[in-house]
């Protein structure tokens, strides 16, 4: 076994993580074998079993440990060696010069200790800018790449810093890895490169899909899919994955003499510049040289906020002393340069223990299983509970009560199993049991055919009724402010609330004397749900909680009713002959509305002045080839000052135009407010798209008398 006591060890992590000293060597050395585990685990077999800053803690604990017992260090520490990631089934070669590490900071205060530790070392006066090119750290597999008289001659991973595994085959098959380069224009006859090789998100997920139509386990994350393709013998699979490769470092450039040329351009970013020109792929237009440090946590900031729009995983940016003499004289530990630092985004993964699943009925009465979990940070918020969807994805995913799962935000908004750990399951776990009956109203659970819900089929089930009460309310649908659903919950409690129509009769004296209410607050309400009743019929549609039935159906709807009750009348075909109605929404409202019981809801609505005909907002937009942007794509990006985000796109579709949601070759036209990110970026870069500001838009609208 490679590994002894490692699942004592496991039991020791979670009093390790809690520690802020460790004041013997017994621990010490329990520490650094589950550090290495956890190496094997994350670089060896791609399956990582904790979150790489968890990791970072427990590295950090054990680094200040023997910083202050240096009897305690000893030559095998992961202190003293770069993480490896040395297999036996490739050929290891060594590198020109060793690929480190780098060190790690989460914060301002780091930022700040890290320029303070550059300004002693190379004696830089105090109010002196220091310059600091700032990339992003890549989530991927970490290459070196050697060039010889112009020709790519080998490729090899990380591995321990010194030595590397070959992959040159595999590398060739990276695209935009330039097989030969034009290095002896510039008196260089041997160099070597380092760079990440990673994977497109898009990319990723199409893997991943592949991988569950043939059976095959899913990846974990984009890193997993390049560096586990990387360190397979056939090379076709390799290019399968369609890798790309970042070139973010020169570590060796020397001529045929051996004099190294690499100080000859100056700075960092210099090198950075040099190394596109020669036609390898660059941090470009994500990279920024900044004065100070104060800049440099700025830049990160923006970073930090765009990330997910970006093509590729980010787990950080890197920062770099942009000075080449001056990193010269900064050097080097045996782990990293003292010139450069990783700066960690908030951790989007961590691990977690499953305690419970609660069943949650939905609106049109499907059951979702919830997990809960032990409370872990991600992105800067505590998640509790996640959900998991339905019973395929706990049989496909192995989830057990009391399992070890590894948990991620996904887009840092919604809370995501990636996997479990049944080599980490403890006696005492339980397989996951499905309920055959409703958990709210008792009644027979159904599941048809291609469908993976389970489904009650009682429409008057208690738990379905306040689903629905809550999202006729929501700002999608009717949009009553100040009705949340905790209120919901307590008026249906109280029996105040029972259907719909009650929302549109509540009697406000009573409401006020509720504990928590008050005559301000009751009457507040009273204003919002008389604003809700002159609502255009697209809002009341959609919020009549037909199954299928969005906004956007509702909206088609609309365009072609007068009056809602007339839809007791129409047939299959007046829905289909509306473009985008499908036949399965047209019958369910079909459904829904030869059900007495819900015409008569309607009508009572209605009678207590709910709005039931169309208004102007409903009629369909009658667009000439005049309008402005008739037949034009256009997206918004940066912040607007003269309007929001919606209002402007309602006025860009009302001039002619399609809203698009990303930069594609499908976009006419970018409007740009402040702040513009990478959507400007990418718009830019492909030439065809009209850049207009936000007053340039408005001029171009206030021509059209549409408006």
């Amino acid at each position: 076994m490679l590994f002894k006591n490692i699942d004592q060890l496991k039991k020791k992590q979670k009093s390790f993580l809690q520690l802020k000293t460790i004041n013997s060597i017994e621990d010490v050395d329990a520490l650094s074998e589950l550090l290495r585990y956890h190496e094997h685990k994350y670089y060896i077999d791609n399956d990582p079993q904790i979150s790489d800053y968890e990791y970072d803690q427990l590295y950090k604990l054990l680094e200040e440990a023997e910083t202050r017992n240096p009897l305690w260090t000893k030559s095998d520490s992961p202190t003293q060696r770069v993480s490896s990631d040395l297999t036996n089934s490739l050929q290891s070669v060594e590198h020109l010069s060793p690929m480190l590490s780098l060190d790690n900071t989460y914060n301002l205060e780091d930022l700040i200790e890290f320029d303070n530790r550059i300004r002693k070392i190379c004696a830089i006066p105090e109010g002196n800018n220091v310059e600091y090119l700032v990339e992003p750290k890549f989530d991927g597999g970490s290459l070196s790449v050697v060039y010889e008289n112009n020709q790519l001659v080998r490729a090899a991973t990380r591995g321990d810093g010194i030595k590397g595994e070959e992959m040159t085959l595999n590398a060739r098959t990276i695209r935009s890895l330039p097989l030969s380069a034009d290095f002896n224009s510039l008196g260089i006859y041997k160099t070597e490169l380092r760079g990440e090789a990673l994977i497109r998100k898009n990319v990723f997920e199409e893997v991943n899909k592949s991988r569950e139509t043939d059976g095959l386990p899913l990846l974990a994350n984009p890193r997993n899919a390049a560096t586990g393709v990387l360190r397979v013998k056939d090379p076709n699979e390799t290019a399968s994955r369609k890798l790309d490769i970042f070139i973010f470092q020169w570590g060796y450039a020397a001529d045929k003499n051996g004099n190294n040329k690499i100080p000859e351009y100056k700075t960092q970013s210099n090198c950075t510049k040099t190394l596109g020109e020669l036609g390898f792929k660059v941090a470009k237009l994500e990279n920024k040289v900044c004065k100070n440090i104060q800049e440099v946590h700025k830049f990160i900031t923006t970073w930090a906020e765009k990330r997910d729009s970006y093509p590729f995983e980010l787990d950080g940016m890197v920062v770099k002393l942009n000075d080449l003499a001056l990193q010269e004289i900064c050097g080097y530990t045996s782990h990293h340069p003292r010139w450069a630092v990783a700066y960690k985004f908030q951790a989007k993964q961590a691990s977690s223990t499953l305690l419970h699943v609660e069943f949650q009925v939905g609106k049109v009465g499907s059951i979702t299983p919830v997990a809960k979990i032990e409370p872990v940070q991600l992105a800067g918020v505590t998640v509790s509970s996640i959900s998991l969807h339905n019973e395929d994805f706990i049989r496909t995913k192995d989830i057990w009560l009391g399992d070890t799962v590894l948990v991620e935000r996904a887009g840092d908004v919604i809370p995501y199993i990636v996997k479990s750990f049944p080599e980490q399951r403890k006696k005492s776990a339980k397989p996951i049991e499905f309920p055959k009956n409703c958990p709210s109203c008792n009644t027979s659970l159904l599941r048809e055919e291609d469908n993976a819900a389970w489904i009650c089929p009682n429409s008057q089930c208690p738990a379905q009724q306040v689903q629905k009460l809550i999202h006729h309310v929501s700002k999608d649908a009717m949009d009553i402010d100040g009705l949340g659903s905790s209120l919901i919950e307590r008026f249906y409690d109280l029996g105040i609330i029972k259907d719909m129509s009650d929302i549109y009769r509540l009697d406000y004296t009573k409401i006020a004397q509720l504990e928590g209410m008050g005559e301000k607050s009751a009457d507040k309400l009273r204003l919002s749900i008389e604003k809700a009743k002159a609502n255009p019929i697209h809002r009341f549609l959609h919020g009549l909680c037909i199954h299928h039935l969005g906004k956007k159906i509702s909206k088609l709807i609309a365009e072609n009713l007068d009056y809602v009750p007339n839809l007791q009348n129409w047939t299959i075909e007046n829905y289909t002959n509306i473009k985008d109605v499908g036949p399965v929404v047209g019958q369910n409202i079909i459904d829904f509305f030869a059900d007495k019981s819900n015409l008569k809801m309607i009508q009572t609505m209605e009678s207590l002045g709910v709005n039931l005909h169309q208004k102007t907002e409903d009629k369909p937009k009658q667009l000439t080839m005049d309008a402005i942007f008739s037949g034009k794509t256009i997206l918004f990006t940066g912040t607007l000052s003269k309007m929001g985000r919606k209002e402007a796109e309602q006025l860009a579709e009302k001039n002619g135009a399609k809203v698009l949601s990303a930069v594609s070759g499908a976009l006419n036209i970018l409007v740009v407010g402040e702040d513009a990110g990478s959507k400007l970026s990418k718009a830019t870069k492909l030439g065809t798209v009209e850049i207009l500001k936000e007053d340039e838009f408005l001029e171009k609208v206030g021509k059209n008398d549409l408006l």
